[in-house]
């Protein structure tokens, strides 16, 4: 152990900015096909992905345990790499969670990376083409508004993602998860209570956001941690060309394409809400 410690702070700590370690057979391990049925996981390709270009896709939404995104990025029990060959799936999570030993490098097998520029740059740009970045563009502020029935996203100021993409020339693909906010109840926080304003505060502190909530227990009557058993979709929008890359993109032309992807975004709801039971009514509200 002492070992391991020594080697992972002195020499590791930078792998999960230079593309981890990735691995195929941990990514096939039945279990995490029982990880899928329980929540009646799918992933849904509208749009064939180009194996010849390199990819940033936004997860929508960030919910509180992102468990739409590790089944189908993470892990291969909803059929990523068959549904888009060529594609190579990278989530990416907080660099805090490479801190920890042993769970870094559970998390690196299903092929995460830290969500930092370095990361980013290196995955669509270091590594031949075929590659996709998976981002939670809401992050830890969106998680505060997971709760059932929420359809707001933290996005109208989230443009770091776009700039990258048109540093780099990877082209976007909007990501809407149906499902991923039933999964836990959270204690009421609206904007402006005092609740929520005190978890802005902690949240700028630790990096991270601590939502209050809570779900099923071992027996299904009893409230508990555990998610409760509700389907997930994944549906995979179209994707958003690049014409090309561009060293220093404008504000204009961040702007400009930060629009396209939203819309994109909105167009892939509108489009598909139906199908998983929501009344044409519901709307995205985008914060």
């Amino acid at each position: 152990m002492v070992v391991y410690l020594l080697w992972t702070y002195c020499f590791d700590l930078g792998t999960p900015s230079k593309g981890g370690r990735r691995s195929d057979t941990f990514r096939r391990l039945k279990s995490w096909e029982y990880f899928r049925d329980y929540f009646s996981a799918k992933l849904i390709r509208t749009k064939r992905l180009d194996p010849k270009r390199n990819y940033i896709l936004g997860y929508h939404p960030h919910g509180i345990m992102c468990a739409g995104a590790w089944v189908n990025f993470a892990t291969e029990a909803t059929g990523f790499s068959n549904l888009f060959p060529g594609i190579k799936s990278h989530l990416l999570t907080l660099k805090l969670m490479f801190k920890f030993p042993l769970l870094r490098d559970f998390v690196m097998a299903g092929g995460v990376n830290d969500v930092s520029k370095e990361s980013i740059r290196h995955i669509v740009t270091k590594q031949g083409t075929g590659n996709a970045a998976v981002i939670a563009i809401g992050g830890a502020a969106e998680s505060l508004d997971a709760r059932p029935g929420s359809y707001t996203l933290t996005l109208k100021n989230r443009k770091g993602f776009v700039k990258m993409a048109l540093q780099t020339g990877a082209y976007l693909v909007p990501v809407f998860c149906f499902g991923e906010n039933e999964l836990f109840n959270q204690i009421s926080n609206p904007r402006g209570s005092r609740l929520r304003t005190f978890q802005n505060k902690l949240m700028k502190l630790l990096s991270f956001a601590p939502p209050l909530f809570f779900g099923r227990g071992i027996l299904p009557t009893i409230i508990g941690f555990m998610p409760f058993k509700r389907p997930v979709c994944t549906v995979v929008g179209a994707p958003i060309p690049v014409k090309r890359a561009v060293a220093n993109p404008s504000p204009q032309q961040v702007n400009r394409l930060h629009k396209k992807y939203v819309q994109g975004l909105i167009n892939l709801f509108e489009e598909q809400k139906h199908r998983y039971g929501l009344s044409k009514n519901i709307k995205l509200r985008i914060v």
